[in-house]
């Protein structure tokens, strides 16, 4: 990375790292990492935390020994718990001179395209503020068909979001491994990351009884991240101390993860990985080839089927005869007049619904293809 580009840096910890053996938050932990944002300001760069915390701080609270697993549960704990773990953040931040806001994001922050640009706006008038936002997915009002899943997808999301130049993925090991430290002691680090599908496959899949994510969901938000064009790096929360020699361009132990050399920028982001889609078309193999390879639209004689209800302009994903995503994209026809449109030549749409503009399904610059060949 060319440090002079490095101005923004996304950080984030989870649960297993900042809770304590005996239960609830570990304040050394939390002072340490409020000390290196702390050095990471005075060398003027901007910082935004992501972190979990809540649910296990209000495990303790309650007495609980293990995470609930219904929603109401963890709602509960993570509504007592949220006060706690803002409270003693804001006491180590104060510590060494730094304001923090407490942001709790759901998804519907993101999938709605204004509340995106309302969350956005807000972030960048914090950081011109000089304040460090602090995030977390709002526990106590979400549903489950619009949760992240895990905190490490809304800090790949939140990157995007404020165009960070890094994303700091914390965790108790010291990176992305060829098989598991714990269980292998012939496990060796993978110091650089080129090929996801091979990260993927080595990623295993388990988080702690505290938290939700495992090596698998760093692997894939660190893939949202960077195709957004951002740096991400994997690396043990104990090393955190060291992350203050990174401007100087001295990285620790750890997985780099470079910046795709396609990257998604603007409002593609958001409908990449941030809105929800409505429905999917599926197309056969020279759509698909037209798609990813020629940079063309979709036209409706490329669609062999569809799948959900969605209306006109609505978003839609693009999906191979395999399932695979191709691309996602605004579509010029609602669910059911693609239904009979599909198949079709363009001349022969155009005659079955007069009214269209143009003779794209999905034009080009309202899609967004995620499929890599």
């Amino acid at each position: 990375m060319n440090k002079a580009r490095l101005q923004r840096i996304v950080i984030k910890i989870g649960s297993h790292s900042l809770s304590s053996v005996t239960g609830g938050l570990n304040g050394v932990v939390m002072d340490r990492l409020a000390c290196t944002l702390a050095a990471l300001r005075e060398r003027g760069l901007e910082c935004i935390l992501v972190t979990s915390g809540a649910v296990a701080a209000g495990m303790a609270k309650l007495n609980l020994k293990e995470r609930p697993k219904d929603i109401a549960g963890k709602q509960a704990a993570a509504a007592v718990g949220q006060g706690i773990l803002i409270e003693k953040y804001s006491y180590f931040f104060e510590k060494y001179g730094l304001t923090c806001a407490q942001i709790l994001l759901s998804r519907i922050d993101l999938v709605e395209r204004s509340h995106y640009r309302n969350a956005q706006n807000t972030l960048e008038r914090l950081l011109k503020f000089g304040v460090v936002p602090i995030i977390n997915e709002n526990d106590t009002v979400v549903v489950e068909e619009l949760c992240f899943g895990d905190n490490d997808r809304l800090s790949a999301l939140v990157a995007g979001m404020i165009d960070a130049d890094l994303l700091i993925l914390l965790t108790d090991v010291d990176g992305l491994f060829t098989a598991h430290p714990a269980e292998n002691p012939n496990a060796k680090l993978i110091t650089r990351v080129e090929d996801f599908k091979e990260a993927k496959c080595l990623a295993g899949g388990v988080g702690s009884s505290y938290g939700t994510g495992g090596m698998s969901s760093k692997v894939s938000a660190a893939e949202i991240a960077t195709k957004f064009g951002i740096t991400t790096f994997l690396m043990n929360a104990e090393r955190m101390a060291e992350i203050e020699n990174i401007p100087a361009g001295i990285y620790p132990l750890g997985t780099l993860l470079p910046p795709s050399k396609h990257k998604i920028t603007g409002k593609k982001r958001w409908m990449a990985y941030a809105a929800l889609s409505m429905g999917s078309v599926i197309i056969d193999d020279g759509a698909q080839k037209a798609l990813v390879r020629n940079n063309k639209s979709l036209l409706a004689s490329g669609v062999i089927g569809i799948d959900g209800n969605w209306e006109r302009k609505d978003l839609i994903k693009i999906v191979n005869s395999n399932g695979e995503e191709i691309a996602r994209g605004f579509a010029e026809l609602s669910s059911e007049e693609t239904d009979k449109a599909k198949g079709l030549k363009s001349n022969e749409i155009l005659k079955l619904f007069p009214d269209l503009k143009s003779e794209e399904l999905v034009h080009r610059d309202n899609m967004i293809v995620i499929y890599e060949d």
